[in-house]
C-alpha cells in the first residue's frame, strides 16, 4: 500500500526543541520526514549525519527535515549532542504516527520476521500531499544523498 498522492496523515508530537509539532504547522511548506529505528545506533547515526551534512542544500530547495523515532526526548537530546545534529527530532513512543506513515510493522531482521520500525522517508509537498515514499531504506548512509538528488529534479509545490 502506497502513501503517494495521498494527503499526509496528521501528527502531533513532541520535539527535541521543546515544542509540539503538528502537520498543520508546516502548511504551505515542503517537508521531509525520515523515520528511523533508534538513536545512537550505527545505521541511524549514518543516516542522521547525512541529513545533517546536507541540510543546507535541502533548505535551499525549500525543505524542512524532521526525524521521527520512538525514542524519548532525553535520548534525542543525547543523539543531537553526540553527533551535532541540526534538525528537530520528534518522539513517537507509541508508534502511532509511524503506523499512519507505514513506518512501523512487520519486517525481516536477521532472517526472522519481527514487528518494529521500518526505516523510511516521505516527501510532503506544500499542498500537504505525499509525493514520494521511500518505503524501505536499505543503505542508511547513502539515503540522504539519494533523497537530495531526487528532489533536485522534482517539482514540488
Amino acid at each position: 500500500m502506497t502513501l503517494i498522492d495521498n494527503k499526509a496523515p496528521d501528527f502531533d508530537l513532541e520535539g527535541s526543541d521543546g515544542r509540539r509539532h503538528r502537520l498543520q504547522d508546516y502548511a504551505g511548506r515542503r517537508l521531509l520526514l525520515f523515520f528511523y529505528p533508534r538513536d545512537n545506533t550505527s545505521g541511524c547515526t549514518k543516516e542522521a549525519v547525512g541529513f545533517r551534512d546536507l541540510k543546507p542544500e535541502f533548505e535551499k530547495l525549500g525543505f524542512v527535515i524532521l526525524g521521527i523515532s520512538r525514542d524519548s526526548l532525553a535520548s534525542h537530546q543525547r543523539f543531537i549532542d553526540n553527533h551535532e545534529l541540526n534538525m528537530v527530532l520528534l518522539s513517537d513512543p507509541d508508534a502511532r504516527v509511524m503506523k499512519a506513515y507505514h513506518a512501523f510493522g512487520e519486517k525481516m531482521m536477521y532472517g526472522k520476521q519481527v514487528s518494529g520500525v521500518i526505516r523510511s522517508t516521505v516527501l510532503i509537498c506544500a499542498d500537504g500531499i505525499i509525493r514520494k515514499h521511500w518505503t524501505k531504506v536499505a543503505k542508511a548512509e547513502q539515503h540522504p544523498a539519494q533523497v537530495l538528488e531526487y528532489i533536485k529534479d522534482f517539482h514540488c509545490e
